[in-house]
C-alpha cells in the first residue's frame, strides 16, 4: 500500500493550478527541492551529484528566510530539504525548518540522519510533514561500505529514529517517519533485514526504489542495473506490512528504468517545481546542474518573484515544452510521472468525452 503515492504523483490534487498553466497563465511552483548544505559526511557509491564536489558551502539564513516568506505568499506549497549535501550540516537547519512551516509551507528533509539526533528530533519534528532516511543496507558493514561512512552510523542512525518514533507517539506528531533504500546488487539481500529493522525502529514506511543515473554523474558502475530479478522481492516483503507499518516496493519506477522508455517527448513540468543549490543559485531542473541555460538567478541577488517572472525563465520554459530531447534526461527523473499527466492532457485520447 502506497498511501503517501510515492510510487507516482499528486499533481492532480492542484487542479486550479494546472488549469492555469493549461491557460497558459504564469504559474508559481507548488513544489520546491532546496539544498541548505553543500557538503556531506558520507560519500554513497550511487551518488547522483558527487560531481557537485561536496562544496563546503551554506545557504544564508538571514536571506534565504526573506525569500521563504516571498515563496509562500506566490504560492509555493512545499519544499524538501535534501540536494547535493547533508541538510543537518547546516548548523541553522532546525531553525530553516522551523521557520519554513510558520511561513505556510510544508516542509521536509532527506537525510542520512546521523545527525538527527534527539536535540534535533525534539527541535524539528513538530514542524515537519516528513523525514526520509536514506539507509542503504540491512547491516552495519554493508552499510559501511556503501555509504562510505563509519559503521557505528548505521546503529546511531536506527537510534535516533527510534527516538523519534517514541517521540512522535508521545506528542502526537502529524510527521510521517520513513527509511529508504536505493536497490542495489550489494545490499538486495538485505532488504528483508532493514524492513524488520525498520518496522521495531517505529517507522511508517520503507521505500525500496531503484537506482538512477544522473547524466552528469561521475559514478557509472551501476548505469546498466537491471531490475528484472528483483521484483520478485516485492512479494517477500509483503509480510511486514500492517496497519501501522509499509514496505513501499517501487515496482512501477522499477519498471520504467528497465524500458527506458517515454510516452512524451518534452518536459511540461518545469513551471510546477524548481531547485535552489547551497549557493543559493535557483534552477529550472536539477538534471542540468552547472549548465548556464538552467540557472534561472540566485537568491542573494534578486527577489524570488523577480527571477521567476525573468525573460530567461520564461524563455527557458518554452524551449524545454517545445524543444528538449527527453531522451537525453535522467531516467526515472523527480518530474517523470508529472511529465506523463501533463502530455497526457496536452495529447489526449480519441473518445475523450465518454467518460
Amino acid at each position: 500500500m502506497d498511501k503517501f503515492k510515492i510510487d507516482s504523483h499528486k499533481l492532480m490534487y492542484h487542479l486550479p493550478r494546472v488549469n492555469d498553466w493549461l491557460q497558459g497563465r504564469s504559474i508559481y511552483p507548488v513544489y520546491m527541492e532546496i539544498s541548505p548544505a553543500g557538503s556531506c559526511n558520507h560519500r554513497c557509491v550511487y551518488c547522483a551529484l558527487d560531481f557537485m564536489e561536496y562544496q563546503p558551502r551554506f545557504l544564508n539564513a538571514g536571506i534565504f528566510k526573506e525569500r521563504l516568506s516571498e515563496m509562500a505568499r506566490l504560492g509555493v506549497k512545499s519544499i524538501m530539504y535534501a540536494g547535493e549535501g547533508e541538510p543537518f550540516l547546516h548548523q541553522d537547519m532546525a531553525q530553516i525548518i522551523a521557520f519554513t512551516k510558520k511561513s505556510g509551507i510544508d516542509t521536509a528533509v532527506t537525510t542520512n540522519a546521523v545527525l538527527f539526533d534527539r536535540r534535533a528530533a525534539d527541535k524539528t519534528l513538530p514542524f515537519l510533514s516528513w523525514i526520509k532516511v536514506s539507509v542503504n543496507a540491512g547491516i552495519k558493514g554493508t552499510y559501511a561500505k556503501i555509504h562510505r561512512a563509519k559503521p557505528g552510523d548505521f546503529e546511531r542512525v536506527l537510534d535516533n529514529m527510534a527516538y523519534a518514533a517514541e517521540l512522535k507517539r508521545k506528542r502526537g506528531y502529524a510527521c510521517a517517519l520513513g527509511m529508504q533504500l536505493v536497490l542495489l546488487p550489494e545490499n538486495a539481500h538485505e532488504v528483508s533485514t532493514l524492513a524488520k529493522k525498520a518496522k521495531a525502529a517505529g517507522m511508517d514506511y520503507l521505500v525500496v526504489k531503484p537506482y538512477s543515473q544522473h547524466p552528469l554523474s561521475k559514478t557509472n558502475r551501476y548505469r546498466n542495473i537491471k531490475y528484472n530479478n528483483y521484483l520478485k522481492l516485492a512479494q517477500d516483503l509483503l509480510k511486514f506490512n500492517d496497519e501501522d507499518f509499509h514496505v513501499i516496493f517501487r515496482i512501477h519506477t522499477m519498471k520504467k528504468w528497465d524500458t527506458a522508455r517515454r510516452p512524451y517527448k518534452h518536459c511540461y513540468a518545469l513551471s510546477f517545481w524548481a531547485y535552489i543549490d547551497a549557493a543559493g543559485d535557483l534552477w529550472a531542473c536539477s538534471i542540468y546542474l552547472t549548465k548556464d541555460k538552467f540557472r534561472l538567478g540566485n537568491i542573494y541577488r534578486s527577489s524570488f518573484k523577480d527571477i521567476w517572472e525573468s525573460r530567461k525563465r520564461k524563455e527557458l520554459v518554452c524551449w524545454a515544452s517545445d524543444r528538449l530531447d527527453t531522451r537525453a534526461c535522467r531516467v526515472n527523473c523527480r518530474m517523470d510521472e508529472i511529465n506523463r499527466y501533463l502530455w497526457e492532457l496536452k495529447h489526449p485520447p480519441a473518445h475523450v468525452n465518454f467518460i
